[in-house]
């Protein structure tokens, strides 16, 4: 259909409801039906059939829950959905072997002779999100399950952790060269702004990075949130006084993204672990993999690494006999189920995103916007509008892949044919206001991951966020509109 006001309102009913509801399954749900609704026959072709003597059957059956099946089945039979579903249920299996092996109590007990105070746990946090710079989807997945009990042990909320692994994952990977986010972002330079290959735009991408003022305050926020420099406020200040005076991590009625099989899954009363064989080592194989991958055949290769970590963690069970083939084989099936829940609700965020894409929501933000674009207001209207997109679809690679050939070009011709700071800048703005509108939408998947490594209810974190990534977003604004200006 072509870009019309509607086509905001999917994505915009699925984040209002899910702040009502506190529901995200539901509110992606109805969301999704307002799509299918919005994209069908129009109401003089509505009234035509009811008028018919079966034709409320037709509407109900053909434009309504055929349409709705249909969706399903066209925004999940993708080779992207199904490599993510993967690498959760390998990371939920991790998790398992994990928790079955001991490693994370092993971990905490001797992060425990550093870590004494809520402040250093806090920062140990940060430290950790730091060094799995790599990816943003394992970052939240390894923090979370890693440092959930010396979080809960201090009394930190599980707001202030999903925030953690949050504000350490994109924000951080997507300033770093050798990225997966770093070759992708080059990639759609070529062609624009006198970009004629990956190499010449990886390099324009790095003389960008200064300019992603996003990426550098959202993780140095989280540094001064977590040191005490600036104290909670808003909701996260609730979350935390709660935890501190009434010992509840989570509130009453909150229902952790992670599953009750993974988050209760009893260590094992046999064997013998080891912190490297059980928990080192493992991270290691992903890290050396999809870094070695990287530098080798300029590609990570995500979704194999994962895989061999579990395999080889599997085989390091077995011969330690931590558990038997029958037990082991429990745990992965224990791993998976935990991760249910978020697999769901990514399910269903990829179907809003399909609506969006076909209801075309960003190409009606740009045609709104695009008449009052102006040199000196560039790089701020290019991060709202980037930050808006990416809010409403909750993918930032899909809102590059909009907002980057747009936005180079223009800055390039405003800039006389030079890539200079306001080119640079530019770019920039792009990538920091994707990385800001999917840090706020509860449809995105780093955010989903977050709640889900941090067993947070979803709909709380994404709450608890919002006033801190609010006042990044605007400190971002100001200084983009000063950049603009000189």
């Amino acid at each position: 259909m072509e870009p019309h006001w509607t086509s905001i309102i999917p994505p915009l009913l699925a984040v209002f409801l899910a702040f009502v509801t506190r529901e995200a399954v539901f509110s992606l749900a109805v969301a999704c039906l307002a799509g299918v609704v919005l994209m069908g026959p129009g109401w003089r072709e509505v009234g035509v059939m009811l008028g018919e003597p079966i034709g409320w059957v037709d509407l109900f059956l053909d434009h309504g829950i055929h349409a709705y099946c249909e969706l399903i089945k066209r925004s999940l039979a993708s080779e992207e959905f199904i490599w993510i579903c993967m690498i959760e249920l390998c990371i939920g299996v991790l998790v398992a072997f994990f928790q079955r092996s001991g490693a994370v109590g092993m971990f905490s007990a001797r992060a425990r002779v550093w870590a004494t105070s809520r402040r250093r746990v806090g920062i140990l946090g940060w430290l950790l999100g730091l060094f799995i710079f790599f990816s943003d989807y394992f970052s939240p997945l390894f923090v979370g399950p890693i440092m959930r009990d010396l979080t809960d042990k201090y009394k930190i909320s599980r707001e202030k952790l999903a925030y953690i692994c949050d504000s350490t994952s994109s924000p951080l990977v997507v300033m770093i060269p050798i990225s997966g986010w770093a070759v992708y972002i080059s990639g759609l330079m070529i062609g624009k702004a006198g970009i004629v290959d990956a190499e010449q735009g990886l390099m324009v991408f790095i003389k960008s990075i200064p300019y992603n003022f996003y990426g550098f305050l959202a993780v140095g926020m989280v540094f001064l949130l977590v040191a005490g420099v600036i104290k909670d406020y808003g909701p996260m200040r609730t979350a935390e006084k709660r935890a501190l005076e009434e010992g509840k991590v989570m509130r009453d009625g909150a229902v952790p993204m992670m599953g009750d099989e993974l988050t209760g899954l009893e260590v094992s009363p046999t064997g013998r672990t080891n912190i490297f064989l059980n928990f080192l080592l493992p991270v290691l194989i992903i890290i050396v993999v999809n870094t070695g991958t990287f530098i080798w055949y300029e590609k990570t290769l995500i979704l194999e690494s994962f895989l061999l970590a579990v395999m080889v963690l599997g085989v390091v069970l077995w011969i330690q006999r931590v558990d038997t083939l029958l037990g082991i084989m429990k745990c992965v099936y224990s791993g998976m189920k935990g991760v249910m829940p978020a697999v769901m609700i990514l399910a269903l965020a990829y179907c809003i995103n399909t609506v969006s894409k076909e209801m075309q929501t960003a190409q009606y933000v740009i045609n709104i916007s695009e008449g009052w674009l102006q040199a000196a207001w560039l790089p701020m209207l290019l991060f709202i509008i980037s930050g808006f997109i990416s809010f409403a679809t909750g993918t930032a690679w899909g809102t590059y892949a909009i907002m980057v050939p747009i936005a180079l070009p223009m800055a390039y011709g405003f800039s006389g044919g030079n890539i200079d700071m306001l080119v640079l800048s530019s770019l920039s703005a792009v990538v920091g206001g994707g990385i800001f509108g999917d840090h706020c939408s509860p449809l995105s998947d780093t955010t989903v991951l977050s709640s889900l490594g941090s067993a947070c209810d979803h709909i709380d974190h994404v709450k608890t966020q919002l006033p801190y990534t609010l006042t990044v977003a605007a400190l971002v604004s100001v200084l983009y509109l000063v950049v603009g200006m000189v």
